[in-house]
């Protein structure tokens, strides 16, 4: 009954870190342009697209939103103020991280941050949302720190935006935990909102010195990157936080750099090493780790079964 119950909010994540495996194809579609300008259109387009979907079809979503915060005490409208500026700033930094390291580094170095965040958001879950975590959950966190300590072997440019990126996005999973009492298409609304009304007045900023010129086809792409790539994962996974934890979560992060490494590889033709190899295999071995419930029949003294810690129980 536990797994019918919790198949959408699986299939939800599963799905988004999919979509985001094919990410570098937008990007690098983009790659003759700024980073920056690239992050200041998909922001504009995507925080355009989510009120317009708000306030034609989700206005009185918006209303029990406005009832639900006005309700709360003095300490829940700060923490829901805080958090949801919090996350419009992580997403803002991650995503100009991520579209820089993509068309500018290689793809390869994307895909490695995204390892990187899986491990650290199921720790980030441990210590500050107290999320338990059995003996081989904590093994397969540790031979993911192995792997990926295989693929930043000297290459410090590279780990250092890659933890950049995985920190940032981590700590955004965690914040939206935080707020899972509210709806996640206005809660994300709200967030690329605040975002463009802080990088809005920096268009010259982000533009630098590029005289390119923005035709159809810029705006083509990037609005494609946009509700594709952007809204329709992002609240897919914001979903399937409402009921899975973040180190679910963050173990099906796995999908979306693994879909990278390969792309990359495959179709960008960019080269790689055993190492590299031996690192995301070893990968794919703690992802089984993980999700093995060693004690799944495990009953009490009373004969009674014991109900699962966490949401992560369930898949198994």
């Amino acid at each position: 009954m536990k797994l019918l119950k919790a198949n959408p909010f699986y299939a939800a994540g599963i799905t988004a870190f999919i979509i985001w495996g094919f990410i570098p194809f937008p990007l690098k579609a983009l790659a003759d342009y700024p980073s920056g300008l690239i992050l200041y259109f998909r922001v504009a387009l995507s925080v355009t697209l989510l009120l317009f979907i708000c306030l034609f079809f989700r206005r009185d979503t918006i209303k029990q939103t406005y009832s639900l915060v006005k309700a709360s005490e003095g300490k829940e409208k700060r923490r829901f103020i805080v958090y949801t500026l919090l996350g419009g700033i992580l997403l803002t930094i991650n995503w100009l991280t991520f579209i820089y390291v993509v068309n500018h580094i290689d793809i390869q170095t994307g895909s490695f941050s995204y390892l990187l965040c899986p491990i650290l958001t199921a720790v980030l879950g441990f210590l500050l949302l107290k999320e338990e975590l059995r003996p081989n959950q904590w093994l397969a966190i540790g031979l993911g720190i192995i792997s990926c300590v295989l693929i930043g072997t000297g290459e410090l440019t590279s780990l250092l935006f890659s933890l950049m990126i995985a920190l940032s996005y981590a700590f955004y999973l965690i914040t939206q935990r935080i707020l899972r009492a509210y709806d996640k298409i206005v809660l994300l609304t709200l967030q690329l909102l605040l975002a463009f009304l802080f990088i809005g007045p920096f268009y010259s900023f982000f533009k630098g010195d590029s005289t390119i010129v923005l035709d159809g086809g810029f705006f083509l792409k990037v609005s494609i990157l946009s509700a594709l790539f952007t809204v329709l994962p992002l609240f897919l996974n914001l979903f399937a936080l409402k009921e899975l934890t973040s180190g679910t979560i963050g173990i099906l992060m796995y999908i979306n750099p693994i879909m990278n490494f390969v792309i990359a590889f495959v179709y960008f033709n960019e080269e790689t090493s055993l190492v590299k190899a031996m690192a995301y295999v070893l990968i794919f071995i703690s992802l089984i780790i993980y999700n093995i419930n060693l004690k799944k029949r495990r009953k009490t003294a009373s004969g009674m079964p014991v109900p699962p810690t966490s949401a992560a129980t369930i898949i198994e």
